[in-house]
């Protein structure tokens, strides 16, 4: 990569990722977003009107299509893990040269899937932190203070990760490196699993959460605590429920929108992922199964 402008594709432009698209395309970079008829087509018509209080309001002029055509220095993955195996059709492993691939997925399964479609070392483990959504096709309101991108930095060679960090802090993002994958994925699902799940079964803010439910949150980050270590990653309960008294008192998860407006729920990739972890290392975790048990119910659905 050099300091020319950057081809990048956008798999997915709903909250996370029309976020990201817009906050490139207003730097200068030319962006494709990939998505159903319907919304490319508005897309490409208005562009993308962005809403946040951090990055003001503005209308990003991208390009979009149905599936990738050209080569492209990165490739972002923001589809929901419920449609990503359907999704990753409009992305052929050929049309992407030699770009990386960056998911901004929740969970873990996703990356094993994702290095066995392209090739595994042009897939570039990510995180978001941010609270944003999709209102309408092409029209992202980002309401959270924060928008912060990890990216793996393992990789051989290190170098085009380094500088796709540089040119996604030019365009507004906090981005940091991280050479432990495994601890970057969970430092991400152990703050996300007791915040979807406490939220979505309490159908309550996270507010209410640590007022109303402090006993059973303190309960799941003991018990996610114990998972995270005994896969090798590091992790302190008190530290996370530090981060759960500092972020804003009216955040939703994404799980309790998605119940909220009858869409599927990432349940499995989360709370899945954490039962499959615990399972696998032998780790008692009552209190999350209890919980993903209670939203598997059909009034969840």
């Amino acid at each position: 990569m050099t300091t020319t402008p950057l081809t990048v594709a956008v798999l997915g432009p709903g909250g996370v990722g029309g976020l990201i698209a817009g906050l490139l395309a207003r730097d200068g970079h030319r962006v494709v977003c990939l998505a159903g008829e319907e919304t490319a087509a508005v897309i490409e018509r208005d562009g993308l009107r962005v809403r946040s209080a951090r990055f003001g309001e503005f209308t990003a002029r991208v390009a979009a299509a149905t599936e990738l055509r050209e080569p492209v220095d990165a490739a972002f993955v923001t589809v929901k893990e419920t449609a990503l195996a359907a999704a990753l059709d409009r992305m052929p492993a050929q049309a992407l040269g030699t770009g990386i691939v960056v998911p901004l997925l929740n969970g873990l399964d996703h990356m094993a899937l994702l290095r066995e479609r392209y090739p595994a070392g042009r897939v570039v483990a990510g995180t978001i932190r941010v609270e944003t959504a999709r209102t309408a096709p092409g029209r992202i309101e980002h309401t959270s203070p924060f928008a912060t991108v990890e990216l793996g930095a393992g990789a051989e060679p290190a170098a085009p990760v380094t500088e796709f960090a540089e040119r996604l802090r030019h365009a507004g993002l906090d981005v940091a490196l991280r050479e432990d994958e495994t601890a970057m994925l969970w430092s991400k699902l152990s703050f996300l699993a007791p915040f979807a799940l406490l939220t979505t079964r309490h159908a309550s803010a996270v507010g209410t959460v640590r007022g109303e439910h402090r006993a059973e949150l303190l309960a799941v980050l003991d018990e996610i605590t114990a998972v995270a270590r005994a896969v090798g990653a590091p992790a302190d309960a008190q530290a996370l429920l530090a981060s759960f008294d500092r972020v804003p008192g009216a955040m939703k998860s994404s799980m309790q929108r998605d119940v909220e407006a009858g869409r599927p729920t990432e349940l499995d990739a989360i709370g899945g992922a954490v039962l499959r972890a615990a399972d696998a290392h032998a780790v008692a975790v009552p209190t999350i199964a209890r919980l993903v048990r209670d939203l598997s119910g059909p009034a969840s659905r």
